[in-house]
């Protein structure tokens, strides 16, 4: 007997396919719905479906992907944008950041790693790391001009 394949244009399937291999923020699930030409009804119907069922949540999405950044060299303030930018909610990102390890100890590791340095506090600095962080981690005040060589 054939099994029947769900209609291309049913939300549903376009949002598992769209979740099939990584996390999505509800945003990012409703603009692939979007994308797909679901109209505004039958996408917030999906949605509310998807959320129900635990596809889409956007704060488990938060916590993992803000983890992932973290592990990726990541400052708070970098983490907390690129969250805001997936659609997460800034309550809900500011969450996410807070139950990271603290951005000192990941900054820390960082410098022992690439050593204390203008350009690694460059670099710090450049992926979003706080300032007191910055001049924590490099063991000197860091001043916005001096990127060293």
């Amino acid at each position: 007997m054939k099994r029947k394949r769900p209609q291309a244009s049913d939300p549903i399937e376009i949002a598992a396919r769209a979740l099939r291999h990584r996390d999505r923020s509800r945003r990012q699930v409703e603009e692939r719905l979007e994308r797909a030409g679901v109209e505004e009804e039958r996408r917030a119907d999906a949605l509310e479906t998807l959320e129900r069922v635990g596809y889409v949540d956007d704060g488990r999405f938060a916590a993992a992907r803000a983890a992932t950044l973290a592990a990726r060299g990541y400052g708070d303030e970098a983490i907390r944008q690129l969250l805001q930018g997936e659609g997460v909610a800034p309550m809900l990102a500011d969450g996410a950041v807070a139950a990271l390890e603290p951005e000192r100890e990941r900054a820390a590791r960082l410098v022992e790693r690439l050593g204390a340095s203008p350009r690694t506090a460059a670099q710090l600095q450049r992926k979003g790391f706080g300032e007191d962080a910055v001049e924590l981690a490099a063991g000197a005040p860091f001043a916005d001009g001096d990127q060293g060589a």
